[in-house]
């Protein structure tokens, strides 16, 4: 044997390590530069927005992306569902209310009633042009029907529906007398205050 193969080799260099040592630290830098570009892609680049985000939190599991699709809008936030409306004949229903609210004592009391009275057809504008020609006579008989309805009755809304039915009946019997047509379908009450 002889001495040359039992001598272990020589360490390396100083210049050598140097290398050894720059090629380690860029390999390192290398590897913690693209764990960095790796965790910025995944944290930056969600498609969803912070609304997408909590319903994809609070979504049923069982739901499809298909439906999920389907319950929300191009903004994000869900739509509403639209519902079909049936068809069937509708009439336009014309309004009048008399310009001048009417006063009048009631029956067996001190107090007085003050309110505005309109009412509703669905015929023709030919009924509300009735309705304005006969004002006069049609705000007479209103008077005097509202002069014969009691503080009691005057107090509940079982007695103002009785009063907007027998105003409709006096008002249409108006009508009939005057024009041969009565037409008023419904009467309310835009004010009604009893002192």
């Amino acid at each position: 044997m002889t001495a040359e193969a039992t001598n272990p080799p020589a360490p390396a260099s100083g210049k050598g390590r140097k290398i050894l040592k720059v090629l380690g630290l860029v390999m390192a830098g290398t590897g913690f530069a693209a764990a960095g570009f790796g965790a910025g892609f995944f944290y930056f680049a969600n498609p969803l927005s912070p609304n997408q985000d909590v319903l994809a939190l609070i979504q049923k599991p069982t739901e499809t992306k298909a439906e999920t699709e389907v319950a929300l809008g191009e903004d994000g936030l869900p739509r509403k569902k639209v519902k079909p409306v049936p068809e069937k004949e509708l009439f336009v229903t014309s309004y009048y209310t008399f310009p001048e609210a009417l006063t009048t004592n009631l029956a067996e009391s001190r107090r007085f009633l003050q309110l505005s009275v309109g009412l509703s057809t669905q015929y023709d504008e030919t009924v509300i042009k009735n309705v304005e020609t006969h004002k006069l006579a049609l705000t007479s008989d209103i008077l005097a029907v509202l002069a014969s309805f009691t503080e009691a009755q005057a107090s509940t809304k079982e007695g103002r529906d009785q009063l907007a039915l027998a105003l409709k009946e006096v008002i249409n019997a108006r009508l009939v007398l005057l024009e041969g047509f009565g037409g008023v379908e419904d009467v309310f009450f835009p004010s009604f205050v009893l002192q």
